[in-house]
């Protein structure tokens, strides 16, 4: 795949998480313990400095091979 496709898909990976949001705003089902919703958070919490870091991560001065 294409670095900016990728770092596009990153970028993009956050915002579906709040485009979603709507739909996973319930208590039912469970998932280890926590309302959907809850654990809807806590997943965002931890999937959006992933997606910051592998952006950095791409873009950082001297790791281009182009």
């Amino acid at each position: 795949m294409d670095k900016k496709f990728i770092i596009f898909l990153l970028a993009v990976i956050p915002f579906l998480q709040l485009a979603l949001l709507p739909f996973v705003n319930r208590i039912e089902p469970l998932i280890f313990g926590l309302p959907l919703i809850h654990f809807w958070f806590f997943l965002s919490v931890v999937i959006t400095p992933l997606c910051t870091w592998g952006i950095y991560a791409l873009q950082k001065p001297g790791r281009s091979k182009e």
